[in-house]
């Protein structure tokens, strides 16, 4: 009797873990802003790789949460002749952490497929770098490479911000447990300094005396393709107006995750009737 009690009390614990799932994605990633001639290209893209969890709040509705680890990256060597005249480039390793809910448009109980669509909130920190003519690797935010911080009306950007992140997918169930799904994810920030590029061009010699030749050598780049000299203060470095953002392109997996915990305490044989993702049929 003992042992009966305890597993009923445990049961709103086995009955919940039920609907419990490990997730995983892996796939390209890609940003858009001043230095990518396309919005949406997968071209200059990297690999992504995220884990996650997911809670069933219902046949349609989950919760769900990620971290991801990728990288973006873009050169104005390939983009039109203004850029090219620019010639800038940058990479930045970049950190996600995403809260959002996805709504399955078809329940899993019925078919063996679903459309979904996703959206949140999320927080991410990147850190754009570039290598010199000599293969040297430097970071940019120091450089104040717009007069950010010692330029009046010019603030300093942050490395860590919010974005919104949406999307759509659809997941196909492998079994009860396990299902496979493509999904395409966009991030939304509210920061246009990813690339490091975002107004125009401060005085020469301004940032020279402010952050060293370094600086200067790197804010413009023109003259290591094209020649030249550096552009007068005020000329158009980038579109402030439009602020930067990333993408992705992936494949997920998802894992139901099950304590079998009547087993577990009270040593008797149980049985996993699986809420979510059984169907009857194939429709």
């Amino acid at each position: 009797m003992k042992k009966l009690l305890v597993a009923f009390s445990c049961l709103p614990c086995i009955i919940n873990a039920q609907n419990f799932h490990f997730s995983a994605r892996v796939g390209v990633a890609s940003y858009t802003g001043d230095l990518k001639p396309k919005a949406i290209s997968l071209s200059q893209s990297s690999l992504l790789a995220s884990l996650g969890v997911r809670y069933d709040l219902s046949e349609h509705l989950s919760a769900r949460g990620y971290a991801t680890i990728t990288s973006l990256k873009a050169d104005d060597k390939k983009g039109d002749a203004v850029m090219q005249q620019r010639n800038l480039n940058f990479t930045s390793k970049l950190w996600d952490l995403e809260a959002t809910a996805q709504w399955n448009f078809l329940s899993l109980n019925e078919h063996w497929w679903t459309p979904y669509v996703f959206a949140g909130i999320g927080v991410f920190h990147f850190n754009p770098y570039t290598k010199d003519s000599t293969g040297q690797k430097t970071f940019l935010k120091p450089l104040s490479t717009e007069g950010q911080g010692f330029m009046a009306g010019v603030k300093d950007y942050k490395l860590m911000g919010l974005n919104i992140p949406f999307g759509f997918g659809a997941e196909y169930s492998l079994n009860e447990d396990m299902r496979l799904g493509i999904e395409f994810g966009y991030r939304k920030t509210f920061t246009d300094y990813i690339d490091d590029v975002s107004t125009v061009y401060v005085d020469q010699t301004s940032l020279l005396n402010a952050r060293g030749q370094t600086a200067v050598d790197l804010a413009w780049r023109g003259d290591e393709k094209t020649g030249g000299s550096y552009p007068p203060a005020g000329t158009v470095r980038g579109n402030s107006k439009n602020k930067d953002g990333y993408y992705y392109v992936a494949l997920t997996y998802t894992l139901r995750f099950f304590f079998d915990k009547y087993k577990q305490i009270v040593g008797l044989p149980s049985v996993k009737e699986k809420k979510l993702g059984c169907p009857a049929s194939r429709q």
